[in-house]
């Protein structure tokens, strides 16, 4: 794979289909907006929900469910008609420097160490203005799914391409950027794009409201997830981080940071919170399942909070309201609205040195990204060099 910067064409990392990725050329973007500038990963993480195509072939299968109406048609919104039909340029978390910046750029400058969020977003529409700003209404309009406006799903969704790519054109700059705190080592905050802070906003804002409350982390659907999510959970002083999983090496990683880990049944048809019930400040529920949804909405204390990280398909998901009335819980289920909390949760990573990299399971060559990108694994991050940019 060629390394230049230069010329009219670059390499993004492309998936093909399940179990098949490779690098792919693409005309060089450039600054089209004042607003806008130019960014060139150099380290870039493998998204939990990424995996489902890539290890299993579901394109055929979703399509069916789609028009026989076993599958959500939001899904078609998101990811088009044909779900994960390739190839599209996949990717969307990473840690980049600024190459370029528009003239109406102000706050950003060349050289800049950033994070980039995987929904793009404008900042001064009404939903940005609440904090919804993976629902954009600036960005979403021009998004052929009209659903989303984001890295790395494909056309339906923009055409932003994918972020493990040698360089991504970033509108609105000066709100989407967020610069990586000195001395954070950029593999720490690799997931900060999405999975990171989405387990972020699965804890902190709840565990805030009930300071040293319990916590429940239902994970193995979105591997990472569920991990950041317990870690985060320890740090911020819960009295009782509880991770349940079936498998043994993130059962491990949840020990490390702190956590009591449980190995549960894979697959599980049956709850698994026997004895938790109506126990927990915050619940993060982090299998994908409905069952792991069930189980989590059961597990919530009184007055408590479950955050569904994960991806419902079913248009018919049952969930138990009964007992969501009696203990009057709040369930949030949706994508996460990552740039909002981006500053706070650097500042808190760069303040304690919360080691978010405890939870990467392979570390790749950037070049090797079409084979590590396949690996079946928890966390793959990808790095390379950065750019010697303090002469520009």
């Amino acid at each position: 794979m060629p390394h230049t910067m230069s010329g009219d064409v670059m390499h993004e990392l492309n998936f093909v289909r399940a179990g098949r990725l490779e690098w792919r050329e693409k005309s060089d973007p450039i600054l089209l907006d004042a607003t806008d500038a130019l960014v060139r990963p150099f380290v870039a993480s493998r998204c939990d929900g990424d995996v489902l195509p890539i290890h299993r072939p579901v394109s055929r299968a979703m399509q069916l469910g789609l028009k026989a109406g076993l599958i959500d048609k939001t899904v078609a919104a998101i990811t088009g008609d044909v779900p994960f039909r390739g190839p599209f340029a996949i990717g969307h978390e990473c840690v980049a420097q600024v190459i370029a910046v528009g003239d109406a750029v102000t706050d950003r400058k060349v050289a800049d160490i950033v994070v980039v969020p995987w929904a793009i977003s404008c900042g001064g529409c009404p939903e940005c203005g609440l904090g919804l700003t993976a629902k954009c209404s600036t960005m979403r309009k021009h998004s052929p799914g009209g659903s989303l406006s984001a890295f790395g799903f494909g056309p339906t969704s923009g055409p932003w391409g994918g972020m493990v790519a040698d360089k991504l054109r970033i509108p609105f700059a000066d709100h989407m950027l967020v610069p990586v705190p000195e001395g954070v080592p950029p593999l720490r905050v690799a997931a900060a794009s999405d999975n990171l802070a989405d387990a972020w906003r699965s804890v902190v804002p709840a565990l805030s409201e009930r300071p040293g409350g319990r916590v429940l982390v239902i994970g193995g659907g979105g591997q990472s997830i569920g991990l950041y999510a317990a870690g985060l959970a320890v740090a911020h002083g819960a009295s009782q981080v509880d991770y349940l999983d079936d498998r043994e090496a993130r059962l491990k990683v949840a020990e490390e940071f702190g956590a009591c880990a449980r190995k549960v049944p894979k697959n599980r048809h049956r709850s698994v919170v026997h004895g938790m019930t109506n126990h927990y400040d915050v619940v993060v529920e982090a299998s994908s399942s409905p069952q792991g949804l069930r189980d989590a909405v059961r597990a919530v204390r009184p007055g408590g909070t479950c955050t569904g990280t994960g991806y419902y398909l079913s248009p018919s998901t049952r969930l138990p309201v009964m007992d969501m009335y009696a203990t009057s819980a709040t369930l949030r289920v949706g994508v996460s609205h990552v740039r909002p909390v981006l500053t706070e949760l650097l500042d808190f990573v760069a303040t304690t040195g919360f080691e978010a990299e405890r939870v990467t399971s392979l570390l790749a060559d950037w070049e090797d990204a079409p084979a590590a990108y396949a690996a079946h694994t928890t966390k793959l991050v990808l790095q390379r060099e950065p750019l010697d940019l303090t002469t520009n």
